[in-house]
């Protein structure tokens, strides 16, 4: 039986190594609908499995931090995935430093 959409989205963000980021159309495309980006967001706005499966690494695709509801928002998360060493340039991720391939 082939997995549900939501469990693939959630076994790939669990993938995503510490000091990487994928956006949420990246995780759509990854897990085979390239055009459920928001349907990502939703599914990591609703993650039951925090912190095993680890939401905030998924970013807008320009590398904005959008949504985060743990801490004080996104200045949390911001905080979070510096720990973790993931770059930034200015308030946004730097895609080019930190996007995970997906493998």
């Amino acid at each position: 039986m082939e997995s549900s959409f939501k469990e693939k989205i959630y076994k790939l963000t669990k993938q995503i190594p510490k000091g990487k980021v994928v956006t949420y159309a990246q995780l759509a495309r990854l897990a085979g609908s390239p055009k459920a980006a928001r349907v990502v967001g939703l599914l990591m706005r609703n993650n039951p499995y925090a912190p095993q499966v680890p939401c905030h690494r998924v970013v807008g695709v320009d590398g904005s931090l959008v949504g985060y509801s743990a801490g004080k928002g996104t200045s949390s998360k911001r905080e979070v995935l510096k720990k973790e060493g993931v770059k930034f340039k200015g308030p946004k991720v730097d895609l080019s430093a930190s996007l995970w391939n997906g493998r």
